[in-house]
C-alpha cells in the first residue's frame, strides 16, 4: 500500500487502506482518511487534513505555505474533505492567520490538472475546476459551481452556487448563483440551465430562475431594487432563496 521510497513525517496519521506511490513525501501533521490514494511524487507539506476516498494525482502540491507576504510561518492548515479527485500538478496552500487560518476543501470535487487553490479560499462540494483554473486568496466557491479552463478569480470574489464560467473568463467580482460568465472581464450570459436539468431542478424552479435573471439583468433596476424583488420572489420558490441570501452581502459587488 506505501511504496518503500515514499517519505511519511513520524508525526503523520494515515488510515487503512491508503496508497501511497513512489517518491511521495508526507510532512509533519498531516492527516489521511481511510481509502485515499496518493500518487507518485506528490508533496503534502505540512498541517493537512485530507478525508476518506480521496485520489491525487502525481506531481500535485499540498499544503504548502500560502503564497503571501504577511505570511512568517505561522502554523496554518488546509482541510480536504471526502470523495475529492485532485489532478497532475495542481496546488493547494494552507490559510493565513488573517483570515482564520485554514483553506477548506468541501466533499465530491474534481480538481483537474494545474489547478490553484490560494491561501484561505473556501470550496464547497460538487464542483468542478477545469484546468488551469485559479483562484486567489479568500475566495470562496460555492456548491455545484463549474469554473471552465484557465478561468481566473480575483482574491476576496464570491463565486455562487450552480454557476458556471466559460473557458478563459476573468472574475474580478461575485458571480451569484445560476448564472452563466464569460468574457475579461467577465459579463453574465444568461442562467446555467443545462446545469440545472442536471441536478434535477423542476420546469417551475427553472423558470423562477430566469425571472430573477431578468430582474437582475434586464429590467434596468438598481442592484438594491433587483435584491428586493428577488427576496419577495423567493417567497414563492425556495430555489431562489439561495441567490436572495447571496445578494444581501455582495464581497465585491456582482458581475453585471
Amino acid at each position: 500500500m506505501i511504496h518503500p521510497t515514499a517519505i511519511i513525517d513520524e508525526s503523520a496519521r494515515i488510515g487503512e487502506g491508503v496508497r501511497i506511490g513512489p517518491w511521495t513525501i508526507i510532512g509533519p501533521r498531516v492527516e489521511i482518511g481511510d481509502g485515499c490514494e496518493i500518487g507518485a511524487h506528490v508533496v503534502i507539506a505540512r498541517n493537512t487534513r485530507i478525508g476518506r476516498n480521496n485520489r491525487i494525482f502525481q506531481f500535485a502540491s499540498v499544503g504548502e505555505d500560502p503564497q503571501d507576504k504577511k505570511y512568517d510561518g505561522e502554523e496554518t492548515w488546509l482541510e480536504i474533505g471526502d470523495h475529492n479527485v485532485i489532478r497532475e500538478y495542481a496546488t493547494l496552500n494552507r490559510g493565513t492567520v488573517q483570515d482564520g487560518g485554514v483553506t477548506r476543501v468541501g466533499s465530491h470535487n474534481l480538481l483537474m490538472a494545474y489547478t490553484h487553490v490560494a491561501h484561505d479560499c473556501r470550496i464547497g462540494d460538487h464542483t468542478i475546476l477545469a484546468n488551469a483554473a485559479s483562484l486567489g486568496g479568500h475566495v470562496h466557491i460555492h456548491d455545484w459551481a463549474i469554473l471552465g479552463g484557465f478561468t481566473l478569480v480575483h482574491q476576496f470574489t464570491r463565486v455562487g452556487a450552480h454557476s458556471f464560467s466559460a473557458m478563459g473568463s476573468a472574475i474580478g467580482k461575485d458571480v451569484p448563483p445560476y448564472v452563466m460568465v464569460s468574457g475579461r472581464p467577465a459579463a453574465p450570459h444568461g442562467i446555467n440551465q443545462e446545469g440545472l436539468k442536471r441536478r434535477g431542478f423542476t420546469t417551475d424552479e427553472i423558470s423562477a430562475i430566469k425571472q430573477a435573471y431578468r430582474r437582475l439583468y434586464r429590467a434596468g433596476l438598481r442592484l438594491e431594487e433587483a435584491q428586493m424583488e428577488i427576496e419577495q420572489m423567493a417567497r414563492d420558490c425556495q430555489a431562489l432563496e439561495v441567490m436572495a441570501r447571496f445578494l444581501e452581502n455582495p464581497a465585491r459587488s456582482i458581475v453585471r
